[in-house]
């Protein structure tokens, strides 16, 4: 009796660009904050900024009751005009004295005395000025004003309240650019280097946001959590980010730009127990292996050397060429040379061939589009539920997804699952 056939959905097998990547998490922050704290004390009379206003260097931010200042330099003023003449006279008196000293027409004592009272209306007239600079100085800081351009991001003062000097009024973030403090283990540690680029979007969305590289690295760990502090500074970013957002960071640690790459789903696990009988320890063994198809009817098994993953993408390092036809659906219940049949053909397309998409319907877009952003588990919850010809319609052009990706060459990747990671899959043939 013939073997019933097994109906299948292929791919070809192409070479595309796949990184490896670190993905960490972290908030957006200025890269400097600024701390405004009023120089004196008293009442406020004015606000002339508040939460989220873009101000810059001198702008006017709040005003203090001046009267009592204001009255301290007109006090000092008057004081320093008294010293300027008290000083205008010693000195003329001195110079007469010293004059007349000169010719023996007074004695030395008057002569001292005329020197001293001279040098006193001096050191007079220089402290009743220093008064007066810091009455002004005083009386200039009733004007709180921001000392660098940057957004207002709290205010801590309202009007009618008492400003202390040890208070901090506003809080500022100056706009010199963004960056980001992330804290990662010491075996990410090792891999990332200061240059290395970064793709950045803000938690709960779909798309980068921003892109940055590795800034500095902290040189030690630390000693509680054992993580090492990375800071990236953010070097180009759309109008969505903001300072407080949490971020999720992608920072790419190797690159290999001409890679054999095939879909997660793919791949058929084969795990074997073995047992050590001189320690009596038992380890589980392993290997990975997909299906190719021969001709239109028999599917071939390759066992699988695997390199770096990107999220739903594996790198093949051998046991498959691209311009083969790799099978990502049915391949569950094969075996070696198990008879196949390619579902989804249209007349005249070539086995494995990517469908043309061009003529896809708006449904058929979002439809292809929430696809894509599903987790393998989602993913394929969800394909099990739609006929062969809807699968292989929707994702005929999933193996052309990286090309919607930031500009650089580096790609967008979903997080790895653990339950779905070689290196985590406890299950067996899939």
């Amino acid at each position: 009796m013939p073997q019933r056939a097994t109906s299948v959905e292929v791919i070809e097998v192409k070479r595309e660009q796949i990184n490896r990547q670190i993905r960490s998490y972290g908030n957006v922050r200025a890269q400097d904050n600024v701390t405004v704290v009023p120089q004196v004390s008293e009442r406020v009379t004015a606000i002339h900024a508040d939460l989220g206003d873009t101000v810059q260097a001198g702008q006017l931010l709040a005003k203090l009751r001046d009267v009592t200042f204001a009255d301290q330099v007109r006090r000092d003023q008057a004081q320093l005009e008294q010293a300027r003449i008290a000083l205008e006279r010693d000195s003329t008196s001195f110079v007469r004295s010293r004059e007349l000293h000169s010719r023996e027409l007074i004695s030395s004592s008057e002569f001292d005395n005329a020197r001293s009272t001279w040098l006193n209306s001096r050191a007079n007239y220089e402290s009743v000025s220093a008064s007066l600079t810091q009455s002004r100085e005083n009386l200039a800081n009733t004007e709180i004003r921001s000392p660098v351009r940057g957004v207002v991001t709290r205010r801590n003062i309202s009007q009618g309240d008492l400003a202390s000097g040890g208070q901090a009024a506003f809080e500022l973030a100056n706009l010199v650019g963004y960056e980001i403090r992330l804290f990662v283990p010491l075996q990410d540690r090792r891999r990332i280097r200061v240059g290395q680029v970064s793709d950045i979007r803000v938690s709960g969305e779909q798309e980068y946001s921003a892109r940055g590289i590795v800034a500095r690295i902290s040189p030690e760990l630390d000693p509680v959590t054992g993580l090492s502090e990375i800071v990236i500074t953010i070097t180009g970013h759309d109008n969505s980010l903001f300072p407080g957002a949490l971020a999720e960071v992608h920072t790419t640690v190797e690159s290999r730009p001409s890679a054999v790459v095939i879909p997660r789903v793919a791949l058929v696990e084969n795990v074997q127990t073995l047992i050590d009988p001189e320690s009596n320890t038992i380890r589980l063994s392993r290997t990975f292996s997909a299906f190719v198809t021969r001709g239109d009817s028999i599917a071939v098994r390759r066992d699988l050397e695997l390199g770096i993953e990107q999220g739903d993408r594996i790198e093949v390092v051998s046991g498959l060429n691209d311009g083969e036809r790799l099978i990502i659906t049915g391949q569950a219940s094969l075996e070696n040379e198990s008879r196949i049949r390619v579902s989804g053909m249209q007349r005249g397309t070539r086995p494995g061939a990517v469908p043309d998409t061009a003529s896809l319907s708006p449904d058929d877009e979002a439809r292809r589009a929430e696809l894509r952003n599903m987790s393998p588990e989602e993913r394929r919850e969800a394909m099990q539920n739609m006929t062969p010809e809807e699968r292989q319609r929707l994702m005929g052009g999933q193996g052309q997804q990286g090309q919607n990706r930031p500009q650089g060459g580096s790609q967008q990747s979903e997080p790895a699952s653990a339950g779905n990671s070689p290196e985590n899959n406890n299950t067996g043939n899939r």
